[in-house]
This record gives structure tokens, C-alpha cells and sequence, in this order.
């Protein structure tokens, strides 16, 4: 409403404001859901996610560690139980795991895959979803031999391992200072690199993941790539723990070897016996170490055929 008046001969208006029009009921509903919390996971480390997946966390010495997204609520609570396991040991308190006082060969198995793991690594798993089918490869390895999984840690060559005994020899390396240095990297021989490991175009620079299984069993996780800086071929992330347990030291020789689809590393001391790379029961003892040609080129052995 409004309206015009004088006052001592002056003009002026007046006004009646109105009140500000009421909230739709679809605003208030819109509103209230926003403002409304996620239900909370009845699961320990456990959080609802906003497009109704879950998500798995936990604490390390005050610091969160994401572990990755399920969608499934159980899959979150079984990522944190893993993580617990390794972080904090077998006492840590969990959703589902059982204590090891009852546990099966699997169980046993998988205390040995975790502990033979960083924290770093086994969170990489979780994360990318890849847990479960590398823990399918170690039990596949341990069940191999006589023993079952109490044997984990106890492998020597030439076990009953099929893919272990019939594995071929690929190439050897001399490890070089720079290999063992704080680069944390192992340079491929380029002719090696991509006869052996080629990598596809559209995932040099960021690389790929490739697993390799030691004489123990152990699996080891390297981050392999093309470095175009220096244009050469190398395995980076995972390297240096490999260097600290093996103890290497330039001079040292480093082999790889592959059956089927699985790939092997070995390691051999400066002053190791033994044919470097060759499993020791596909050596003829009837011959001498001077009766195989050993080539060096670009830093790499070649092993040739017998003189």
C-alpha cells in the first residue's frame, strides 16, 4: 500500500513494505537434506561416502591414511581390518578377522604376505583393488611346496614350485653406484628393456607396475617407466627397499627371469659362487664355470652357449 501527503507545504510518500515471501515446501525438503548428516557405518573405520559408496580409513601416529572406496559397507570394514592388521599387528582390534591363536594355513599365509609388505604397499593395494589377487599369487607360490604355508620363508632353488623350477633366464645386470645411490632407481639396458619389458606408447612416462617373485616367494612391486630426460628405461618406486633388504652394493648382479606369465629376480653378491641368473639344478656340475662364455655388453652378462 502506498500513498502520497503534504506536510507544511512538502510532498512525501509513504510505503508499506511487505513481508518476504515463505519457503516453498520443495526448498525446506532441499534444505533438510543437506543440512541432514550421513548415517555412520556400525563398522570401525568405516565412513559413508555422498554418492553412497564407503570409505575406508585409519590412523597412524595421528596422521589419517586413506585406504581407498568400496561400495560395498563390508568391503570398506574388510580394507580396514587388513590395514589394522599390518599397522598395529596381529592384536589389533578389528571387524571380522579371527585371532591367529585359531587360525587356518590361510590365515597364517596372509599374516606372512603382510608382514613381508611396507605399510606403503599394502595401502597401494587396498586402494587400487588389487589386495585379494595378490594375495591369491603368494598362497598360489606357498602351496607349491611340501609343507603347505608353514614353509612361507624356507624356499630354496630348484623347490617344487612348477613355475619356480621352469623358469628362463632373461638377461643379467652389474649393479652400478648409481643403481644403489639415492636415486631410487635401477637402470634397464635399453636392448633388455624393450625386448623383455616393452612398454606401451601411451604408458611410458607414466609406467606400470610389474611384480617379481624372489627365491623365497617373496613378491616384490616395482614401478617401471621411460624416463625421457635421460631417455632410459628404468624400475623406480619399490627399488630402494629391494636394494636395503638384499644388501646390494655396486658390483653386485642382479638377474631376471620369467615362466609363463609370472617374472623372477635374483641377486648374487661380487663375490657369490654359482652361475648368476641360471637356476643352480640346470647346472651340468660335470662342468667348470670356464666352460660357459660370459659377455658383457652396456653393463649387462650374456650368458652364451656353452664353448
Amino acid at each position: 500500500m502506498s500513498g502520497e501527503g503534504t506536510s507544511g507545504g512538502s510532498m512525501f510518500m509513504f510505503v508499506e513494505l511487505s513481508s518476504p515471501a515463505p519457503f516453498s515446501n520443495a526448498e525446506i525438503g532441499i534444505e533438510a537434506a543437506e543440512s541432514k548428516r550421513l548415517p555412520s557405518s556400525k563398522y570401525k573405520g568405516v565412513v559413508p561416502q555422498p554418492n553412497g559408496r564407503w570409505g575406508a580409513q585409519i590412523y597412524d601416529k595421528h596422521q589419517r591414511v586413506w585406504l581407498g572406496t568400496f561400495d560395498e559397507e563390508e568391503q570398506a570394514a574388510k580394507a580396514y581390518d587388513i590395514a589394522a592388521q599390518r599397522f598395529r599387528g596381529h592384536d589389533a582390534i578389528t571387524n571380522f578377522k579371527l585371532s591367529l591363536e585359531a587360525a587356518g594355513d590361510d590365515d597364517v599365509t596372509e599374516s606372512y604376505f603382510l608382514s613381508s609388505h611396507s605399510k606403503d604397499e599394502i595401502v597401494d593395494m587396498l586402494r587400487k583393488h588389487s589386495y585379494a589377487y595378490e594375495l591369491e599369487q603368494t598362497k598360489y607360490t606357498i602351496c607349491g611346496f611340501h609343507g603347505g604355508a608353514g614353509a612361507a620363508g624356507k624356499r630354496v632353488r630348484g623347490g617344487d614350485d612348477q613355475a619356480f623350477a621352469n623358469r628362463k633366464y632373461l638377461f643379467e645386470k652389474v649393479v652400478t653406484p648409481s643403481d644403489v645411490g639415492k636415486l631410487n632407481r635401477m637402470v634397464i639396458p635399453k636392448q633388455q628393456a624393450e625386448r623383455y619389458f616393452p612398454l606401451p606408447a601411451e604408458n611410458a612416462g607414466k609406467g606400470v607396475v610389474l611384480n617379481f617373485e624372489d627365491d623365497m616367494g617373496k613378491v616384490w612391486r616395482f614401478r617401471y617407466c621411460y624416463w625421457s630426460s635421460s631417455q632410459s628405461y628404468v624400475l623406480t618406486k619399490g627399488w630402494t627397499r629391494f636394494v636395503k633388504e638384499k644388501s646390494l652394493k655396486a658390483g653386485d648382479r642382479v638377474s631376471f627371469h620369467r615362466s609363463d606369465n609370472k617374472l623372477f629376480i635374483d641377486w648374487r653378491q661380487r663375490n657369490g659362487s654359482g652361475f648368476v641368473g641360471v637356476p643352480d639344478h640346470k647346472v651340468n656340475p660335470s662342468k667348470s664355470v670356464e666352460a660357459v662364455r660370459l659377455v658383457r655388453l652396456f653393463g649387462v652378462n650374456i650368458l652364451e652357449a656353452p664353448i
